[in-house]
């Protein structure tokens, strides 16, 4: 088992940048695949970015490639997410997620083994 934690969510303005973090438990954070996946009301959760155990490979949607890092210490147990020129349509409860049997980057929730709480993210016009 392991718990994550999420924070930095805020409100933003369009054009802005903000960090996301999840702070893991456990000690067995580096043989996780990580991931974060965002939901809007009335929307299905979807991919955001995921990331390999050593943080040496990542992968992103069509819709933040370019705009959004994803990064990982595995000595802090943490994970993050770098958002930089944020849109409206970035509004979301955005969600980490650890995958600890998967043999490629997680890209749908069904990969997904554990999850955070969630933090929300949103962006004004």
């Amino acid at each position: 088992q392991v718990q994550l934690v999420e924070s930095g969510g805020e409100l933003v303005q369009a054009g802005g940048s903000l960090r996301l973090s999840c702070a893991a438990s456990g000690r067995a954070f580096s043989r996780y695949l990580m991931g974060w996946f965002r939901q809007a009301p009335g929307q299905e959760r979807e991919f955001v970015a995921s990331i390999s155990r050593s943080g040496s490979s990542t992968y992103y949607a069509d819709s933040v490639k370019g705009r959004f890092t994803i990064s990982r210490d595995n000595a802090k147990n943490t994970v993050y997410l770098r958002m930089t020129s944020l849109k409206p349509e970035d509004t979301a409860v955005y969600y980490c997620a650890a995958d600890s049997s998967g043999l490629v980057l997680p890209t749908t929730p069904t990969d997904v083994d554990y999850w955070g709480q969630g933090t929300q993210v949103t962006v004004s016009s």
